[in-house]
């Protein structure tokens, strides 16, 4: 039988962030277990309980004692999705990762297409891309075709259900929200990315998380992870060039500052405070520049600290077998 009992060896675990779901989550680990049951490879299915206030808890305590490949983690307040998948990536024994909703708005039988080019050496993360009536598909396209014009990723819908290595965990910088760019951080460190057609359906029961408010946060947060992705190793490259740029521009200006002056006998006080504007703005745009240097450097450092422990881990964990 596939599904993992509490001890067993675990191949593939399915992350599921749930926030006041009590009324879907019988129906979802019902059809989880009957999806996969049949896969040729053992699966669990680890449901965060993310700061519920209706009866998620004791409803996931009933359905733990039922299904054995069932385990629940709980935030004692919400933290979102991403602190979600990070609390469920920790207590997850597979290798394989696998991103679904509680909502019922995906079915678990679409699981195992999602795991499958993993599986199979053709990719590192599988994305899903929604077939289906969505209301917020307009929203969705600005933001995926914004991504792509950005990032380059040729994914068409970059914020539904996943699949990939647990590895890929180690890349994402698991800030709040950021889940949503899983697939473009992974995919700049050289991950292979790939997708398949998962049903979209109706929420059966509870509200949508999600709201317009949303929109702005996300703009921001794209703004912030393609700025991350293109100068956080080099952040001179932006901040030197613009600086420069700036104090170049007050250069000119006191330049023409003093032709009028001079030259032409023409007093305009204005031109004296834009040129200490700009050549103030370029040398603290310059320091900003240096910082950042600084801060990537230490960035490097912790990187590298990181994989020699894990290599040391690693050998660890060899010596031990």
């Amino acid at each position: 039988m596939s599904l993992a009992g509490p001890h067993g060896p675990v191949d593939v675990s399915v992350l599921v962030p749930a926030k006041d779901e009590a009324e879907n989550l019988p129906e979802f680990v019902k059809q989880c277990a009957e999806a996969l049951r049949g896969t040729p490879y053992p699966c669990e299915l680890i449901v965060v309980n993310d700061g519920s206030e209706d009866d998620t808890g004791p409803v996931l305590e009933q359905l733990a004692a039922e299904y054995v490949f069932l385990r629940v983690v709980t935030h004692r307040a919400r933290l979102g999705i991403a602190d979600a998948l990070k609390s469920g990536g920790e207590a997850a024994r597979g290798r394989i990762c696998v991103f679904y909703p509680a909502d019922l708005q995906f079915l678990p039988s679409e699981i195992p297409q999602l795991v499958e080019p993993i599986r199979a050496g053709e990719a590192d993360i599988v994305t899903g891309v929604k077939q289906g009536n969505y209301p917020k598909a307009f929203v969705s396209g600005v933001y995926n075709r914004l991504c792509r014009l950005l990032f380059g990723v040729r994914v068409t819908d970059l914020n539904a259900v996943k699949a990939y290595r647990r590895d890929v965990m180690d890349v994402v910088p698991w800030r709040p929200d950021w889940h949503r760019y899983m697939v473009v951080v992974a995919a700049a460190d050289g991950y292979r990315v790939t997708q398949r057609p998962v049903t979209l359906l109706p929420r059966r029961a509870g509200k949508s998380k999600f709201g317009v408010g949303r929109i702005p946060v996300g703009v921001l947060d794209l703004l912030s992870v393609w700025f991350q992705l293109r100068f956080g190793r080099k952040p001179m490259l932006f901040f030197g060039v613009l600086g420069g740029l700036l104090f170049a521009l007050g250069f000119a200006v006191g330049a023409a500052a003093l032709v009028l002056r001079f030259g032409l006998g023409i007093g305009f006080r204005p031109l004296l405070d834009l040129v200490m504007v700009l050549v103030i703005s370029g040398i603290a745009l310059f320091g900003f520049g240096f910082v950042g240097e600084m801060l990537a450097g230490q960035r490097e450092e912790l990187r590298t600290l990181g994989r020699a422990v894990e290599r040391l881990a690693r050998a660890v964990e060899r010596l031990e077998r």
